[in-house]
């Protein structure tokens, strides 16, 4: 199976995807089979998750399916002229996160066009959600099926690595791990400068990057830098569409707990009854929290930010990711900043 062929198949995953996503008339006996499993899978996502929600799930599988085209991959791998090359195929070993739907989506699709072979510890709580991506593909070009491996316990028999976790996790997987060739990620979160004149709609947008995946994403906005003097009350009139997360019980219960916490130790607040805004230092805020710090200049907030870029995912903001798309990454805005494609291509 050469390059083209891969590109060709996961264009036609897309495609499929895409199709089965519209909520027109069935074009036939099979392909409305084929979108009533996909229903009932991105209905029963919250069974086993609760922050999967059919909503968020198929946010993300509309995310993937728009991103696999044949322009998008034919253009992410054009950079890599290496790929073009035959060579014996690598296990690699791929630890995913389960924060978010699919979140593995992205290393499952790079280890694969690159020709290798994929040995996935799926998230215990979102197997059912890559399995549905995998048997899709493998349906699509069977050759597939002797490169993609699925298991929930341990990994075994592998080249190299590539793990996504907290802190915490990752220092386990430094030390398991650590003797292989590896990609081992941390937390990040991810920011917002606004600068002041933005309009209606781009400050509406912004609501898209903090409440999307209710803020579990890597790049969900936990942070927004304020130019001194802005009355951040206008920001809040932006968001009330947004009002919606506080039914949702476990993002309900981490409000309550959160706005107790701040209620007891007299900390200033901003409430809008279902989002706490806090001033804060720090970038990454817990579910239903929004930090944010006022700045004085364009320069002062890029010092600061200079200071935590080990710890930033992506910024969003007029001269960086448009508001409202932070998650909404193309196929070669990678995790970290980590070049998966070159990494792969270098341990082959």
């Amino acid at each position: 199976m050469n390059l083209q062929e891969r590109i060709n198949s996961f264009a036609l995953l897309g495609e499929t995807l895409r199709n089965l996503l519209n909520n027109g008339l069935a074009d036939n006996v099979e392909t409305g089979r084929d979108r009533s499993l996909l229903n009932v899978l991105i209905e029963n996502q919250q069974n086993l998750n609760p922050w999967f929600t059919p909503e968020n799930v198929r946010r993300a599988i509309i995310g993937i399916a728009d991103e696999l085209t044949e322009e998008n991959l034919t253009k992410w791998t054009t950079a890599y002229p290496g790929l073009k090359k035959e060579r014996n195929p690598l296990k690699v070993g791929v630890i995913m996160a389960g924060n978010i739907p699919l979140a593995g989506f992205h290393d499952f699709l790079s280890v694969l066009i690159t020709g290798n072979i994929v040995v996935a510890k799926t998230s215990s709580k979102d197997h059912e959600l890559i399995n549905y991506m995998s048997n899709t593909l493998c349906s699509i070009n069977p050759s597939f099926r002797s490169r993609i491996e699925c298991t929930e316990g341990a990994l075994l028999n592998f080249d190299a690595i590539i793990a996504t976790g907290s802190d915490n996790s990752s220092r386990y997987f430094e030390y398991y791990f650590g003797k292989f060739p590896n990609i081992i990620r941390k937390n990040r979160n991810s920011i917002a400068i606004i600068e002041g004149d933005e309009s209606d709609d781009e400050l509406e947008a912004l609501g898209t990057d903090i409440f999307s995946y209710f803020g579990l994403g890597c790049r969900n906005v936990s942070k927004v830098y304020f130019p001194e003097g802005f009355d951040i009350t206008t920001i809040l009139q932006r968001w009330k569409g947004f009002y919606g997360v506080i039914n949702h019980a476990k993002y309900a219960n981490n409000y309550d707990f959160n706005k107790a916490v701040y209620l007891v130790n007299k900390e200033f607040f901003y409430d809008t009854g279902y989002l706490l805004l806090k001033e804060d230092s720090k970038i990454s805020s817990p579910v239903s929290v929004l930090y944010y710090e006022m700045y004085e200049s364009p320069d002062a907030v890029k010092q600061l930010i200079e200071h935590i870029k080990e710890k930033i995912q992506c910024i969003t903001g007029k001269n960086y990711i448009p508001l409202g798309k932070a998650q909404l990454p193309h196929l070669w805005d990678y995790a970290d900043g980590i070049d998966t494609i070159e990494f792969l291509l270098k341990k082959n």
